[in-house]
């Protein structure tokens, strides 16, 4: 049986499919979120920027619950964020799982994906 977060995380790849031409794993999603937090655009990134991208999203996601909080940022524009309170010893399945629903809030908020509706 499907959950709401299975369907809405579905929704979401559904879209970012039509809009990106393939469908996106939970990596390219954190991705993206990363991209849009810094602003800067559709651009060439380097290995070791892609990893802070999704460390932006991570800690973006997170501060949705309070784990994080940004802190503003650098000189050259990167977002840095400070952690507010430890992360809970999740195995890998419940973090995953916890990073999708932050990411189907995070789309919400931006108003990328509609917000979801009681059946």
């Amino acid at each position: 049986m499907k959950t709401m977060v299975d369907q809405r995380w579905h929704e979401l790849l559904e879209k970012l499919e039509t809009d990106f031409g393939k469908i996106p794993d939970l990596q390219a999603v954190l991705f993206l979120v990363g991209v849009n937090v810094l602003g800067q655009g559709d651009r060439k990134f380097s290995k070791e920027e892609k990893q802070d991208l999704m460390h932006i999203a991570v800690c973006e996601l997170l501060s949705l619950a309070e784990y994080y909080e940004f802190n503003g940022r650098d000189a050259d524009g990167w977002p840095h964020y400070t952690l507010l309170k430890p992360l809970p010893a999740f195995n890998l399945l419940e973090q995953e799982e916890t990073l999708k629903g932050y990411c189907l809030q995070y789309f919400e908020e931006i108003a990328y994906l509609e917000p979801a509706t009681e059946n």
